[in-house]
């Protein structure tokens, strides 16, 4: 399983493009661990752009062919940029999960108990 070492992670299975210092926005997405689990992705919703979204809290859903599961932002901030091509295509997010499957864009206001890869790859083996 990839975890690429330039993003930080949630506890929740979402990752985001933050290093203290970047500028924003920032790129926020579900990890290859969430989406495997979760199976074929078949509909996604994001929040909309302008809405604010907090750390921890759902911001969106993402629907399998197995459950459905609620999406949490990463970080607090305001959406800017949602991907739609992932709405249009949702299986895009199974095939690239830190690519062409990213979720959301948002402008940072605080960002807290964020992950390194090498903390959410030992997460991910207590699962």
């Amino acid at each position: 399983m990839e975890f690429p070492e330039n993003l930080l992670y949630t506890v929740e299975h979402e990752w985001v493009d933050w290093t203290p210092g970047t500028q924003d926005p920032l790129t926020c997405g579900i990890t290859e661990y969430a989406a495997d689990a979760l199976g074929d992705i078949v509909y996604i919703q994001l929040p909309e752009v302008g809405a604010k979204v907090v750390t921890n809290e759902v911001c969106g859903e993402l629907e399998s062919t197995k459950s459905v599961s609620d999406l949490f932002s990463p970080v607090t901030g305001e959406v800017i940029e949602v991907n739609s091509a992932v709405v249009d295509d949702p299986a895009v997010v199974n095939t690239d999960p830190y690519g062409a499957g990213w979720l959301f864009r948002v402008r940072v206001d605080s960002a807290e108990n964020l992950l390194t890869a090498t903390k959410y790859a030992e997460l991910t083996k207590s699962d």
